[in-house]
């Protein structure tokens, strides 16, 4: 078993404009900006060197820094674009941090604001993970859904004039859902990367590298796009269902988080 990664750099990234929430990445949730509980993320796990996040906006920039992280750069607009693809984001920004130190990093730790319900112990063990798996390419979050898709899966089927079909061949003949293989999704919650393979990267991180998942509960599997999924998980925090360690034990929302 090789020793952990020394140098991981957490990146965040959050452009400016979002067309299903607007604003979100900065929007209040359990009185902190949304974006802020990944910076708090990442500064709770002793596993991440540096942490910075990458945004095109002034405002979101300036947010950061009020609440201790870090944005030393406005991202190029040519890829703060809606189609801009995460690999040249993430690249860019691990080429900037490594021109800014003059030294390089082992792994770079893909934290999304809009999935904030991760936990450092789950960060933590994602780079044990990888320092002790030479061959992987990366570690990223999975979950089980609350529904088994092989088993529930259906589209209209267009030689049957749209009547229904089975839209996985898994789950043809199957009468009972205890009988469906479990099913994962990648849920983006984290992806951690091997440095080298960020450097190469070119498209699809899945199908361009080996990675191994790490399971983390479904109620922490968030990728808030709108209202609905913004009031969800503040509802579920309040429950008690998801607990993140940097808010105090019983926090209340702000209110203009409304």
């Amino acid at each position: 078993m090789t020793d952990a990664p020394q140098r991981i750099l957490a990146v965040i990234p959050a452009r400016g404009g979002s067309k299903g929430l607007p604003g979100k990445n900065i929007r209040p949730m359990w009185g902190l900006p949304l974006i802020v509980h990944s910076v708090r993320a990442a500064a709770l796990t002793p596993e991440v060197t540096r942490c910075i996040v990458t945004t095109d906006s002034d405002e979101i920039a300036g947010i950061v820094r009020e609440h201790g992280g870090e944005a030393p750069f406005l991202r190029p607009p040519a890829l703060a674009a809606d189609d801009t693809p995460m690999a040249p984001v993430v690249r860019h920004a691990l080429e900037w941090a490594e021109r800014d130190e003059g030294k390089a990093y082992d792994a770079v730790l893909l934290l999304d604001p809009t999935s904030p319900a991760r936990v450092p112990e789950q960060l933590a063990e994602a780079a044990r993970r990888l320092a002790s798996a030479p061959d992987l390419d990366g570690v990223i979050s999975v979950s089980e859904p609350t529904f088994n898709p092989v088993w529930v899966g259906v589209r209209p089927d267009t030689d049957r004039d749209g009547a229904l079909g089975r839209y996985f061949d898994g789950g043809t003949g199957v009468t009972r859902r205890q009988d469906v293989d479990r099913f994962l999704r990648i849920n983006g919650n984290f992806y951690l990367w091997r440095a080298d393979f960020v450097r190469r990267l070119e498209a699809s991180w899945f199908d361009e590298g080996t990675h191994e998942g790490l399971e983390i509960p479904e109620a922490q599997a968030f990728s808030i796009d709108d209202e609905y999924e913004f009031r969800l998980i503040e509802a579920l925090i309040g429950a008690g269902l998801i607990t993140l360690p940097w808010l105090d034990t019983d926090p209340t929302p702000a209110e203009d988080a409304r």
